[in-house]
């Protein structure tokens, strides 16, 4: 018997929402004991013995965001929010349910993916920039200001092995604001680099919801939710059990830990 899975479909209609979720599940098998070799394999499926268990992680969620949203989502650590991010993101698929991207997204998820440790800071930004679809030409134009926003200037010709975990997350989030799309996902990357580069990230942060840049912000803190976002949803358990203003939905969640 076939059985049918979810859809995430990519479409272009500036008349409709920037994103829409319907119905939206997923689950994953936890292994809940070891098996030994092909043979314990058999012999366990044969005594009718599956050898996992199944985390239903997302349980039917619904909701849309329009364009010019800057949306948090929020909840406690595995309630579904990050399995959710993925699922926009292309990075897992749902077994049940329908996902409609209208648009380009970018995702914020893992900065820093393609970084080669054994070259330079500058051959990485040029490495970076093909990744996310840049010519060379249009990252010479560019290249100065990635420098000057990760404030990493005097390191261009080091290799990448001997720069900090904190360099390495700036000059990524540098070269990945530069990428092109209408809609961004954003995994807690406001949390990158000290105070004073936290700041210069809120102040992009702000120009995003000034200029009303579609934005999915996943995030445990409240404050950013409030600073940030014009609306927010709180899942628990794989459910959603709240949607709506930030302040109401920040206070929901703070809730839960009482």
């Amino acid at each position: 018997m076939s059985h049918k899975i979810g859809t995430r479909t990519e479409i272009s209609d500036p008349t409709a929402p920037a994103i829409t979720v319907q119905n939206l599940h997923k689950s994953f098998r936890l292994p809940t004991e070891q098996t030994f070799g092909l043979k314990q394999a058999i012999f366990n499926r044969l005594r009718g013995i599956k050898g996992y268990r199944e985390q239903k992680v997302l349980k039917g969620l619904d909701f849309v965001v329009n364009q010019g949203e800057f949306l948090g989502i929020v909840g406690r650590n595995g309630s579904g929010k990050s399995t959710l991010l993925k699922i926009l993101a292309g990075i897992y698929y749902p077994e049940k349910g329908n996902v409609t991207i209208n648009g380009t997204l970018v995702p914020f998820i893992e900065l820093g993916v393609g970084f080669n440790p054994e070259l330079t800071g500058r051959e990485n930004v040029y490495l970076n920039g093909a990744l996310l679809g840049f010519s060379n030409a249009e990252m010479d134009k560019m290249y100065d200001d990635i420098w000057k926003f990760a404030e990493l200037e005097d390191f261009q010709d080091q290799k990448l092995k001997n720069y900090s975990s904190g360099m390495q997350v700036r000059l990524a989030f540098s070269i990945a604001i530069r990428a092109r799309g209408n809609i961004l996902l954003l995994d807690e990357v406001l949390a990158v680099g000290d105070a004073a580069f936290q700041q210069k990230c809120n102040q992009y942060f702000e120009s995003l919801k000034d200029n009303h840049q579609t934005v999915i912000l996943v995030t445990h803190s409240m404050e950013n939710v409030r600073r940030f976002c014009t609306r927010a949803i709180l899942i628990d358990d794989g459910k959603i059990v709240k949607d709506g203003k930030p302040d109401k939905v920040a206070n929901a969640y703070l809730k839960l830990w009482s």
